[in-house]
């Protein structure tokens, strides 16, 4: 058996926007001075859903955690120099808070209408419309089926994904941390805690604690430790096409179908550039994937008989588009509940779990690697509380129920 050659006192197993969210946290502490060690098998990061996500941000929440945490992140993006500048240059992320914009029948009105009064309760800036509004302030939308719709006046938009995780990677390496490209292929337990990582290469690192951060390759290596999580990998595209008709001031629309689009870039000769995209139906979304899936094996027919259907339903413009390109990326999707499994693990206390985003995971990576931070350095929550994500309701069975899903 290869021996134990170096040690650290928290490894980080990915080094992602959630990894290296933790990474920076936990070096930004003043009570900490361990030495952080971050596993990345990819630092490329070619095929990292931090990297092929559509990079938004919401408050359209239904449950509180999830509003906190969004709240908590856009005052991070928007600050963002104040926490991730690296000798004065401030990191440029392209944050642009075009809202989104929910809209629901006549059925659905209920629970966009409750979702709303949260939502104003824990201080998101969301309004609600009818849907004489809507169409005031939307011309371009459809609104014939429509009951009313919800918009995120501030607070709520888009930005460069690709940027947020390298601003978060530079910092913490600026801070002490150290990257290392591999894979873990185990967690070392002893006596119900994890003491070290082998690597795919047989090394060895001993920790005091580890975080998992590993995205879709999560509950294999929890496994490992006797955690058995139920997270598994499902692909997911991006598509984009150009628009020359009028859409002007276009949030990120949520239709009632599912169908998602937003704006991407300036107007340019062409027209404007929109990405779109879509979960599967339950019925449908049944096929999981053991690896990530390759960037370019993306089914176009899902865009033409599904997505564009929709879409030029409720913006007619958009009867007329030029498809651009499009691309595949892999969501660690919780089957239980789809929100993130977040801090301890029960079995195994100074396991720390950071999986399971279902899609949301660079949106809340400042408020997450904040919170893991404070857990590890501190033994509890102390900005954010995020106990209802913690491992104990997935042991219990007993899911957070999200209304929100995208």
């Amino acid at each position: 058996m290869p021996s134990v050659s170096e040690t650290a006192d928290v490894v980080i197993c990915g080094g992602a926007a959630i990894g290296s969210s933790v990474a920076y946290n936990l070096a930004a502490d003043p009570g900490f001075k361990g030495r952080v060690v971050v596993i990345e098998k990819d630092p490329t990061y070619r095929y990292s859903a931090s990297a092929l996500s559509a990079a938004s941000i919401r408050q359209q929440f239904s449950s509180s955690v999830n509003i906190r945490i969004s709240l908590f992140g856009i005052d991070f993006l928007r600050n963002i120099g104040a926490h991730l500048a690296v000798d004065g240059e401030t990191p440029e992320i392209d944050l642009h808070e075009g809202g989104y914009l929910y809209v629901a029948s006549e059925e659905g009105r209920p629970v966009l209408e409750a979702n709303q009064h949260l939502q104003q309760r824990e201080g998101a800036d969301i309004a609600l419309y009818a849907a004489d509004m809507l169409r005031s302030k939307f011309s371009w939308l459809n609104v014939s089926d429509l009951a009313c719709g919800t918009y995120g006046v501030s607070g709520e938009g888009w930005f460069d994904g690709w940027a947020l995780l390298q601003a978060f990677r530079k910092k913490a390496r600026s801070l002490g941390v150290e990257y290392r490209q591999g894979e873990v292929a185990r967690y070392l337990t002893e006596g119900g805690r994890v003491t070290g990582v082998e690597l795919a290469d047989g090394s060895r690192i001993a920790c005091g604690a580890v975080v998992n951060a590993s995205g879709t390759h999560g509950a294999r290596l929890a496994a490992t430790a006797g955690v058995i999580i139920p997270v598994q990998s499902r692909k997911r595209y991006v598509f984009s096409f150009t628009c020359k008709g009028e859409v002007d001031n276009c949030p990120l629309l949520i239709d009632t179908s599912g169908v998602y689009c937003r704006p991407e870039g300036k107007r340019g000769s062409e027209g404007q550039m929109f990405i779109c995209g879509a979960s599967p139906s339950e019925e449908t979304d049944t096929n999981w994937i053991e690896s990530d899936p390759a960037v370019e094996d993306v089914d176009w027919s899902f865009f033409e008989e599904t997505i564009w259907p929709a879409l030029a339903h409720r913006i007619p413009a958009f009867e007329q588009i030029k498809p651009g390109r499009a691309w595949a990326g892999p969501y660690d999707m919780n089957l239980l509940d789809a929100n993130a499994i977040v801090g301890p693990a029960v079995e195994v206390p100074n396991l720390y779990l950071a999986n399971g985003f279902s899609g949301h995971g660079l949106q809340q990576s400042p408020a997450v690697g904040r919170a893991l931070a404070e857990h590890l350095v501190h033994g509890g929550y102390r900005t954010l509380d995020l106990a209802d994500l913690g491992h104990a309701r997935i042991v219990a069975g007993k899911p957070l129920l999200e209304a929100n899903i995208i």
